[in-house]
Order: structure tokens, then C-alpha cells, then sequence
């Protein structure tokens, strides 16, 4: 092989280590941005669920709530039937006018 072939060989075989390392490189920036996402979508994951524990309320919060709120419903509805029991004997015990002949 002459100098020229050599040399021409050795050039190729530079040129083809540097394409090789550009798409290298390129890939490698890639896989940066997609880690750097992935880390930014898992903080904000973590920062939602925070939230969601710091302000949302449990499964037994909501069952006692239910029923202190029913128990209030049961309450006015109780207080109801008495005042209808009420107006009822009120309505009963009114003298019944009398009727007069004609």
C-alpha cells in the first residue's frame, strides 16, 4: 500500500469514527432530555400526591361526615313530624261551628 492509499484508508477510518461519535453524542443528548422529563414528571407526580394527602379527605373522614349530616336529616325530620303532630291536634281541639236552622 502507498502512503496516498494509506492515508486515505486512515482518513476514512477518521471520518467514520467521527460520524460514529456525532450520532453518538446526539443520542446521548436525547436520553439527557428524556431523563430530565421523566425526573420533572416524577416530581410533579410526588408534589400532586402531597397535595391530594395534604387536603383530600379519607374514606372513614367522608363515612363520619355522612353520618353526622344524616343524623342532622334525622333530626329535622323528627322535628317535623312533631310539628305536624301539632298542627294536627291544633286543627282537632278547634270548636266546630255550629249550625243554625233555617
Amino acid at each position: 500500500m502507498t502512503g496516498a492509499e494509506l492515508m486515505a484508508a486512515v482518513g476514512f477510518m477518521v471520518m467514520l469514527a467521527g460520524a460514529g461519535w456525532r450520532v453518538w453524542a446526539r443520542v446521548e443528548a436525547k436520553v439527557k432530555v428524556a431523563e430530565d422529563k421523566a425526573d420533572r414528571v416524577a416530581a410533579d407526580l410526588a408534589a400532586q400526591r402531597l397535595h391530594v394527602a395534604e387536603t383530600y379527605i379519607t374514606k372513614q373522614g367522608m363515612r363520619e361526615a355522612t353520618e353526622s349530616i344524616m343524623e342532622a336529616i334525622s333530626g329535622v325530620k323528627t322535628a317535623v313530624d312533631h310539628m305536624t303532630l301539632r298542627v294536627d291536634r291544633i286543627v282537632e281541639n278547634q270548636a266546630k261551628p255550629r249550625s243554625t236552622r233555617t
